[in-house]
C-alpha cells in the first residue's frame, strides 16, 4: 500500500526499488571519483548519473499515479541494464553490487510497464 493511499503493491514494489537503485547509482558514482583510474571509468560515471535520475523520476512519477509512469518505468529499465552492463565492466565490490541492484531495479520496472 502507498504511503497515503491505496496504490496497487507492484507499484510500492517499484518504487521501492528505483529508490535503492537511485542511491546505489549515487554511491557507486561517489566512489568511482576516488579511483585511480577515475579516466576510465568516465562513462560508467556518466550512466550512473543517468541512472539515479531516471529512478528518481520515475519513482516520482509513480508516486503521484502520472500517466506517464509507465513510459517512464520502461525507459528506467533501459537505463538500468546500460548502467548494469557499464559497472560490470569493472572487479569493485561496489560497482557489481550497483550492476545487480541496477538489473533488479530493471526487472521490476519492466513488470510495472507492462
Amino acid at each position: 500500500m502507498g504511503v497515503l493511499s491505496g496504490s496497487p503493491s507492484n507499484m510500492d514494489q517499484c518504487i521501492e526499488e528505483c529508490l535503492k537503485c537511485a542511491r546505489a547509482c549515487e554511491e557507486c558514482h561517489t566512489a568511482c571519483l576516488q579511483e585511480p583510474d577515475v579516466q576510465a571509468r568516465i562513462t560508467c560515471i556518466k550512466h550512473l548519473n543517468d541512472c539515479a535520475e531516471i529512478c528518481f523520476q520515475s519513482a516520482a512519477l509513480m508516486a503521484r499515479n502520472s500517466q506517464s509512469a509507465k513510459d517512464f518505468c520502461n525507459l528506467c529499465a533501459n537505463m538500468c541494464e546500460g548502467c548494469a552492463t557499464e559497472c560490470d565492466k569493472f572487479q569493485d565490490e561496489y560497482c557489481k553490487e550497483c550492476a545487480n541492484i541496477c538489473r533488479t531495479c530493471a526487472n521490476t520496472c519492466r513488470q510495472m510497464a507492462s
